[in-house]
């Protein structure tokens, strides 16, 4: 896959068609990826599990006793299973790698001439890549241009110093997919992709690795492993009893095969991987990725979300709007009759930016100059001085065509002052103007020149540079911030801005976004002045922090986590990485953010649109009630199924009600409601009106599981009830049967009604029209129906039809069940609202 011999390029890059020449002959940019589970697999996986185990003993019983029919019938529900456990991990897996795609690290090409961003899987050798700071180099090749450029390469050598490139060394001018870009920019050519880069032949074993079980999967493997263990003792316990009462060994294993099923609750895993997969899926729509699983068990507990200022509260497109030069202030409505005063400033500004560069400062200085009409392109690049952490100004030495050179910089109003050759009484006078520019919710870049240079200085600071003057840029708040963050208030969760802006700016802004901040606002330099106690202290009080930089986004992060906040962290910057691991949450920036700051997080947004964190939370809230509930109806619908099992094996006079074949009857029903109909119902009402919940707090706490097995019990009364009065009423066993089991399937679908949601009536669901319930409710009813009133199914179930008016009480005795569960939920959330 190289470039040098046969294949042709130029800085200009590719055309489209010759891309996609390129991308049909040599592939994606991408490692294999794990190959897809075939039938095969995914079966003998399926047939490891207990339950399917305990099915295929049952049918293997059924061939011993000689029912060869019912056998074969059980056995075809193995392969029933087994075909919807493909189908699931199908589904799954290409909900995964549509996210896949999502989460693809982006990358700048120059395809028929214009600059694109394209998915880093869609390079092809002889693409011309532009490398900025922050990103991840996409593939092998060469750098024909570079303006410092400065890249870590420890995760190919081990060795943490950023190598420096140089386009006159063979050696120092390559660059190889997986580094780093930490300092500069440049241009590649693409020589080699995908398995043939240096990384893809030693970094193969990194499409093995996994993500770590979540706590709450952690959680339900214990819980399972609980009930598997107390399953196989009520299993021993009804093989004995039903023996000592009945007498017959084979139909006694049987019976405690039928009781270990009805007690397993396998729709666990099948729901939470449902739940997790299709949950990261429906953030995806709302413009949010999820990197890891956890995020969406985490989204809930939020309590503080910091987030940017640029781009994320505001829209990311900067204008100057008010220059100050000369003495005077000029608003951008006179820049146009002003060309001649604002030229020289302009000039320089210009002069002293990356013309490549993504800043939307920088954008907005370019735009300035385009619309004086004046160019800005008639320089030689000499040295170039990056912004550093003890001067924030950046820097340009350039040659004019004239052969003068300049020495061109912009920055921090206070960083440039210092290095001007001015008295102190000057700089305080001209601070002064920068506080008013600031109180406007300006953000203020100052601009300074060193004329006539014989010799290249070192460094900035060795100069006394002449003042030029102040831009003042505005970011307008993006619309829809100012409703996002009083809905994150409603939900309690506080909302602390943090930037690099001046603090006069990021109060203004703050007050437009709807932060309260109360006038107080807490300096880079101030929070280095405080040691971390005082800080944990002082962050009770703080909404608003400015002159930050990226390092110090760390501390502020440990001071909320040591006063026991669950933060949300927004960044985008390479240096932005360790907070975005430390924070609870970390959200990187999908449209400005690096791809080092993307890898560290857990979340993308998509868009840099604050509202859609507030988007993210709410859906992290419903994924977790939503999971909440089919957990608890699984619990729910197991108690009947126990209960029923289990009577008849200690009462030997009573019919025996269930079999296998009505137990995976049931587990037909349960599994999809689970997995689709509650994963798919809406919020609940007033979602982001309650406090976030207690991250500490079990998912599976004694007092849940106790509300679940009440509802169960509650549902099995309802089914003892109409059991016992057809008993009475004279049925016949497999009459008797029919009418119970037809009262668990009605109940279990009211039951479901009712569980959907907590604060809505089941009328109110209804109303809504969930297709998944209503089409999994009407073929349960289908089925039923047929399995009654078909003479084939009925000797396969062991029902006889007693007629339609005798399961009416069976219906009856559902909707009490129903009525008693709604009144219940009323009362319950009239006293939640009182106390709220």
């Amino acid at each position: 896959m190289s470039i040098k011999s046969e294949i042709n390029s130029s800085k200009e890059g590719l055309s489209s068609s010759e891309a996609a020449e390129r991308l049909l002959k040599y592939g994606y940019n991408e490692l294999p990826s794990a190959k897809s589970k075939n039938v095969l697999q995914i079966a003998k996986e399926v047939v490891k599990e207990p339950m399917f185990l305990l099915l295929i003993g049952c049918a293997s019983l059924y061939m011993i006793l000689g029912d060869y029919i019912e056998g074969a019938f059980l056995l075809s529900w193995v392969f029933a299973v087994i075909f919807i456990s493909f189908y699931q991990h199908r589904k799954t897996e290409r909900t995964i790698e549509a996210l896949r795609e999502l989460s693809s690290p982006r990358a700048i090409v120059i395809r028929d001439g214009k600059e694109q961003r394209i998915p880093g899987k869609e390079i092809v050798p002889g693409d011309a890549v532009l490398l900025l700071e922050g990103d991840r180099i996409p593939a092998d090749g060469k750098i024909i241009e570079s303006l410092n450029l400065k890249v870590d390469e420890s995760i190919l050598t081990g060795e943490s110093v950023p190598v420096e490139k140089a386009l006159d060394d063979p050696l120092k001018s390559e660059v190889f997919s997986g580094t780093l870009s930490v300092q500069g920019s440049a241009k590649m050519i693409v020589e080699k992709t995908g398995i043939e880069t240096a990384f893809g032949k030693i970094g193969k074993s990194l499409q093995l690795i996994e993500e770590s079980p979540t706590n709450l999967q952690r959680e339900t493997k214990i819980l399972i492993r609980t009930l598997f263990m107390i399953g196989i003792a009520l299993s021993i316990t009804v093989i004995v009893g039903f023996y000592l009462s009945r007498g017959n060994l084979l139909n006694s294993i049987l019976s405690g095969l039928t009781a270990a099923m009805a007690i397993l609750p396998e729709e666990f895993p099948v729901v939470l991987t449902i739940f997790l997969a299709l949950g990261s899926w429906r953030l995806a729509q709302n413009r949010v990725l999820t990197r890891k699983p956890s995020a969406i068990e985490t989204l809930g507990s939020a309590t503080v979300l910091c987030s940017d200022k640029t781009g994320t509260i505001t829209i990311n497109r900067m204008q100057i709007v008010n220059i100050f030069c000369e003495n005077k202030f000029v608003k951008r409505e006179d820049f146009h009759n002003c060309k001649n005063e604002l030229s020289e400033i302009l000039t320089a500004a210009a002069q002293a930016s990356n013309i490549r560069a993504a800043d939307p400062m920088d954008k907005a200085v370019f735009d300035a100059a385009k619309e004086i009409n004046h160019s800005v392109n008639n320089y030689r690049l000499i040295k170039e001085y990056p912004l550093q952490k003890e001067l924030l100004v950046f820097g340009r030495l350039v040659e004019h065509e004239e052969l003068e050179k300049k020495l061109y910089c912009k920055g921090a109003p206070e960083a440039i002052l210092s290095l001007c050759n001015m008295e102190e009484i000057q700089k305080n006078s001209l601070m002064e103007k920068v506080l008013h520019m600031a109180k406007q919710g300006q953000r203020i870049l100052a601009v300074a020149v060193l004329d006539n240079i014989d010799s290249v200085p070192e460094n900035l600071k060795a100069s006394k540079f002449r003042f030029m003057g102040f831009l003042g840029f505005e970011d307008p708040v993006r619309p829809e911030v100012p409703a996002a963050i009083k809905e994150c208030y409603e939900a309690g969760i506080k909302v602390i801005m943090i930037t690099g802006d001046y603090p006069a700016t990021a109060v203004n802004i703050a007050g437009q976004a709807g932060i309260r901040h109360n006038n107080r606002v807490m300096s880079g330099d101030e929070l280095n002045s405080i040691d971390d106690d005082e800080l944990v202290t002082e962050i009770e009080r703080i909404s608003v922090f400015a002159r930050i930089v990226p390092e110090q986004k760390l501390r502020i992060i440990r001071a909320l986590r040591a006063n026991g906040e669950v933060v949300a962290m927004t960044g985008d910057g390479v240096n932005d990485a360790p907070a975005l691991k430390a924070a609870d949450i970390g959200i990187a920036m999908g449209g400005k953010g690096t791809d080092v700051a993307r890898e560290a997080a857990s979340l993308v947004l998509l868009d840099d649109n604050f509202s859609s964190i507030v988007s993210a939370i709410r859906s992290g809230r419903r994924i977790y009630d939503n999971l909440q509930k089919a957990m608890s109806y699984i619990i729910a619908i197991h108690i009947p199924i126990i209960v029923l099992t289990l009577i008849p094996a200690f009462f030997p006079a009573l019919p025996i009600l269930f079999m296998p074949l009505h137990v995976v009857f049931l587990e037909m029903i349960i599994d999809p409601v689970c997995s689709i109909a509650f994963e798919s119902e809406k919020e609940e009402k007033g979602v982001m009106n309650r406090p976030p919940r207690n991250p500490n707090k079990r998912f599976f706490g004694i007092g849940k599981i106790l509300k679940s097995c009440l509802k169960g019990l509650l549902l099995v009364s309802s089914v003892l009830f109409v059991y016992f009065m057809t008993i009475t009423e004279g049925h016949s066993e497999k009459e008797i049967r029919a009418i119970a089991f037809s009262a668990l399937i009605f109940g279990n679908i009211f039951l479901v009604l009712s569980s959907l949601s907590k604060t809505r009536s089941f009328l109110a669901v209804i109303a809504e029209k969930n297709v998944a319930l209503l089409l999994i409710i009407s073929t349960a009813f289908s089925i039923l129906f047929l399995l009654i009133y078909t003479p084939y199914f009925q000797r396969f179930f062991g029902f006889e039809n007693p007629g339609f008016r005798h399961f009416i009480i069976a219906l009856l005795a559902a909707a009490t069940m129903l009525f008693v569960l709604e009144i219940t939920k009323l009362i319950l959330g009239r006293k939640l609202n009182q106390r709220t």
